[in-house]
């Protein structure tokens, strides 16, 4: 080994919600790709995962904190040629600035870059510059502030604060009321450290692309369009590859907008970009210069180790020399869903929102949306029914799409129960349905239908700012008893194409991902 090139991997230190597996399988494919290339690889990182994981892939682990004095510590002892700092999330990514200045070379996409991404202000100037949308936003150290802003681009805002992962403390708020108490809560709010107020897209499609960059060129790893709508976090929402629902005039803009900020940007190796779609204008969320967590879930759908091909560029490889200048386009659909822990925690409402709740994630695939989905569905511990009672109630601005989505799954021979409200809604457009009254009103409600076992399936959304109490107890218990919980209308959607796959199609084909892979058109 004395005679190597050594480089360090910073890890994603501790395991929390937000930054977990998917890192850890970013920072071993780095050691994978240093070893095939003659280096040595050491990983810096603290978390049991890493052991499990790690411990016989890398030459050297430090079992260390992710700090800046920790790491220039070992730098002293190893005489690296360069750190790795793309893999661990935004842990590394927050310390890449005092290490760089510190002298220690960053491989792949400079530190100022990252900071162009990172920094609200540079971020917005080189938006301006390449003349790209975002929503209406700025930034607040203060209740004041924080008003102002909220005032002038109009509620409902996205709060949320600055260099932080798995969209912790991020809020949705609708009013002032709202807006002081969550400035009374933010922490660490500071010049250096603002609070973010953004403009919220209601039903916006969002949208992740993970790309891959050597300076010059750059590919697309992968479009993935969320099911759910904006305002779920992307960790939480469900995916899929190749988007299904946008039109390719949409497509080609989301890929001219990727080109154009990686280059802008320089990246060297992976680049994550968060879009939302609204009436057909596609606007930019944010821009991650690292790997993402939909980075293996890609690597596996179209069967390219992205993580792997990052390293090499970043020690001095072009795309071309890798064989990789095309996206690869693929026949076939993958579908990821998130897994969460709400029956660990009973009583929890099991509502998702812009703070990131799940702790893993599945894949599901097939030819068609409706398979994989029902496939995802089964692999997260949430078997579709394919007969039974489905309670459904939804809120006012719900009650439109909600009807199509019933007249189907009345039509699949399913029997409809509802509360008083949507269930006049769907009287309204000749859906057969029983009324069930509301908790407090009298029995049988939907709790006592739910403990008899008459309930198959579940599709409730919040109702509003404040979720009511009735609300949360159904949602609760439907995680205990096992019993699938919907609580967006395009995860109904969703839910209901794979509704009808599955009974079309009872029995369900499984085959090994390279056979997809061999379909895969590059």
């Amino acid at each position: 080994m004395a005679d190597k090139k050594k480089v360090l991997i910073l890890g994603g230190g501790p395991n929390r919600i937000g930054q977990g597996i998917e890192f850890d399988y970013c920072c071993c494919h780095a050691s994978y790709a240093l070893r095939e290339e003659g280096y040595e690889s050491i990983m810096i990182n603290c978390n049991p995962e890493t052991v499990s994981t790690d411990y016989d892939t890398s030459d050297k682990l430090y079992f260390e904190p992710l700090t800046v004095e920790d790491v220039l510590n070992i730098v002293d002892i190893e005489n690296p040629i360069g750190a790795i700092v793309q893999f661990g999330g935004q842990t590394p990514l927050n310390i890449s600035g005092p290490l760089y200045e510190a002298g220690l070379n960053i491989l792949g996409t400079n530190p100022d870059s990252i900071d162009i991404a990172e920094d609200r202000k540079r971020f917005q100037q080189m938006l301006k510059k390449l003349k790209l949308t975002q929503p209406d936003n700025g930034t607040a150290t203060s209740f004041d502030e924080a008003k102002a802003v909220a005032e002038r681009i109009g509620y409902p805002v996205v709060v949320r604060p600055s260099f932080v992962l798995g969209g912790r403390a991020m809020e949705i708020v609708y009013d002032e009321k709202s807006l002081s108490d969550y400035m009374e809560k933010a922490q660490e709010a500071s010049p250096e450290r603002p609070i973010l107020v953004d403009k919220f897209l209601e039903d916006a499609i969002e949208v992740d692309v993970d790309a891959i960059a050597d300076g010059e060129t750059c590919v697309i790893g992968g479009i993935l369009e969320h099911i759910e709508e904006a305002g779920i976090h992307s960790g939480d929402s469900a995916m899929v590859l190749p988007a299904h629902t946008l039109g390719k005039d949409i497509i080609e803009v989301l890929k001219k907008n990727t080109y154009a900020m990686a280059k802008e940007l320089n990246v060297k190796g992976l680049m994550n970009i968060q879009f939302a779609v609204k009436n057909n204008i596609v606007y930019v969320l944010e821009v991650n210069p690292r790997a993402s967590r939909t980075v293996p879930f890609v690597s596996k759908a179209i069967g390219i180790p992205l993580a792997k091909l990052a390293t090499k560029i970043m020690l001095g490889k072009t795309l071309k020399e890798l064989g990789f200048t095309k996206e690869k386009t693929i026949n076939y659909v993958a579908v990821k869903e998130s897994v969460f822990p709400f029956i660990r925690f009973p009583g929890v409402d099991a509502i998702l929102g812009p703070e990131m709740k799940s702790t893993g994630e599945v894949m599901g695939i097939d030819t068609t949306f409706g398979s994989a989905y029902a496939k995802s569905q089964i692999a997260a511990g949430q078997k579709l029914p394919t007969t039974g009672n489905v309670f459904i109630s939804v809120k006012n601005q719900d009650k439109r799409n909600i009807i199509f989505i019933a007249k189907k799954l009345a039509d699949l021979g399913f029997k409809i129960v509802a509360t008083s409200g949507t269930a006049e809604a769907l009287k309204n457009n000749d859906i057969d349905v029983q009324v069930l009254p509301k908790i407090h009103e009298g029995r049988p409600n939907a709790i006592d239908l739910l403990k008899d076992g008459k309930i198959s399936l579940i599709i409730n959304t919040p109702s509003g700012k404040t979720t009511k109490e009735d609300e949360v107890k159904i949602r609760s218990l439907a995680i205990l008893y096992n019993v699938p919980l919907i609580t967006t209308v395009s995860g109904a959607q969703a839910s209901v194409n794979g509704i009808e796959n599955i009974i079309k199609k009872p029995k369900i084909s499984v085959k090994p991902l390279q056979e997809y892979h061999k379909k895969a058109v590059s």
